[in-house]
């Protein structure tokens, strides 16, 4: 049975530690392989130190992840809350009256419930599933335009400089 210290590494796999700085008789004496002068010859140097520039760490952004500033974000109603309201036509101020959706935002219709009359619905967004059955109802799916936003900045904290 092998025990704990029997063990050992193969031949050739550890070799042991140069012994630097140990005189100018051999080689590794004196300098030690650090060259001549200068801050790193001297004395060590934590990792990361850039001689006193900024640091990378400290240059990249703090907050992980990325927000895109182009997204799009829908305020959504279902089929069933659309049935619930007894008017012929809705749109997103109808659907902004009965408390449907908030004031600001663009509105998507998604395909949850069933209509069972002819509804004329506008929207910014229309799920597929929600425009199959507003028109199979026989009612229309109308697609309002989204506005258009305004440019972001460009570049990060890196190229802005």
């Amino acid at each position: 049975m092998i025990k704990i210290h029997d063990l050992s590494p193969p031949p050739g796999a550890s070799r042991r530690a140069k012994r630097v700085g140990r005189g100018t008789g051999g080689r590794g004496g004196k300098t030690a392989g650090r060259g001549t002068k200068g801050q790193r010859a001297r004395d060590t140097v934590r990792p990361g130190f850039e001689g006193g520039q900024m640091p990378l760490k400290q240059r990249v952004p703090k907050l992980k992840g990325f927000k895109n500033p182009f997204r799009v974000e829908y305020c959504v109603v279902n089929l069933d809350a659309i049935s619930e309201m007894e008017a012929d036509a809705v749109d997103p101020e109808a659907l902004r009256r009965a408390g449907l959706v908030p004031k600001k935002g663009l509105v998507k219709v998604l395909g949850r419930g069933e209509l069972s009359r002819p509804v004329r619905v506008e929207a910014h967004a229309f799920s597929a599933s929600a425009r199959q059955a507003i028109e199979g109802a026989g009612g229309q799916a109308v697609t309002l335009e989204v506005p258009t936003r305004r440019v972001p900045p460009r570049g990060n904290a890196l190229t802005n400089r």
